[in-house]
């Protein structure tokens, strides 16, 4: 989030609000058309693989929304400290379950490739939904910490007061630093660990098999491998307050405009790329997709010809 915004002229904080909404609104949009399609076909719904992808979805859903609404509220309304905290909350909680999940899903194709004979014995549909459960529970638990932090060492009158929710003004002892430093450092070091694990495993059974096990060990192959990208994007939102900095030490007359960029790059934008990695990438999911969205489409345009 873009922490100067009351700096701004009224056209340029409109116009970034402006920008900012509708960003978030049409990558919603889009995010909704999946969602949307995983209710309506059961097929997606017994399979865990589509479960983990879907709560992907959903989660980044939560976090754009959220980070849209901080944004237009810091110019539009004063926020006062306690709801400030509830919405960085949900915002760290599902900031930190994308990682968690791309880990989930890669073990997943791990398990479909190398263990195939076992795979719908471990990979069912209630222990996808107990994975997204432990994957809330960890993540939930740094979030609290930080409240927990706040409520030790400042006063209770802190939470009648009006604030820039942004976390480093919010989360700004030197406890919080040390507590975010070393989440972000254990969290990504698991997840990078597992995703290149898993990668190198699918590797060398693609190398391993021929015929059909070998194109669907190379699909799952690539798979993992965007898992690795999109984790890699993911890490942006840590790095952006280090490139803030950067780029504000070149060009500090431009300081606003590299703060929202930054957010718009690094926190809206890759929202987008689920459904583009997974969504359109799937051919079972594109084409119920086409077929729920062009039935409806056929159908209303047979309505207004009668």
């Amino acid at each position: 989030m873009n922490s100067t915004r009351r700096q701004d002229s009224f056209n340029d904080a409109f116009t970034k609000n402006f920008i900012t909404f509708a960003f978030g609104f049409i990558i919603n949009s889009i995010n909704g058309a999946f969602v949307y399609t995983y209710f309506k076909s059961q097929v997606f719904q017994r399979d865990p693989r589509y479960v983990l992808y879907i709560h992907l979805v959903i989660n980044d859903m939560i976090m754009l929304t959220v980070s849209v609404a901080l944004q237009i509220m810091t110019y539009t309304i004063p926020l006062r400290f306690a709801p400030c905290c509830i919405m960085l909350l949900i915002l760290v909680t599902t900031n930190k379950n994308s990682p968690l999940n791309l880990a989930g899903m890669a073990v997943e194709r791990y398990i479909a490739v190398c263990r195939p004979l076992r795979h719908v014995q471990i990979c069912t549909v209630q222990r996808a939904y107990a994975l997204i459960a432990l994957i809330w529970g960890i993540s939930i638990i740094p979030a609290f910490t930080d409240i927990i932090i706040i409520l030790a060492t400042k006063p209770l009158s802190v939470f009648s007061s009006s604030v820039i929710c942004y976390p480093t003004y919010i989360y700004n002892t030197p406890y919080h630093k040390t507590q975010s430093t070393v989440v972000q450092v254990l969290l990504f070091s698991f997840v990078f660990l597992t995703v290149i694990v898993t990668y190198l495993k699918v590797l060398c059974a693609a190398r391993a098999v021929s015929g059909s096990n070998q194109a669907s060990a190379r699909n799952a192959r690539n798979t993992i491998l965007l898992h690795g990208v999109q984790l890699l994007i993911c890490m942006l939102s840590y790095i952006s307050p280090f490139l803030n900095l950067i780029l504000v030490t070149t060009w500090p007359q431009e300081r606003t405009k590299i703060f929202f960029s930054c957010f718009l790059f690094t926190n809206v934008l890759p929202r987008l790329l689920s459904p583009l990695i997974y969504g359109v990438r799937d051919k079972k999911f594109s084409s119920h997709i086409r077929l729920h969205f062009c039935c409806k489409c056929c159908n209303s345009v047979g309505k207004r010809v009668k």
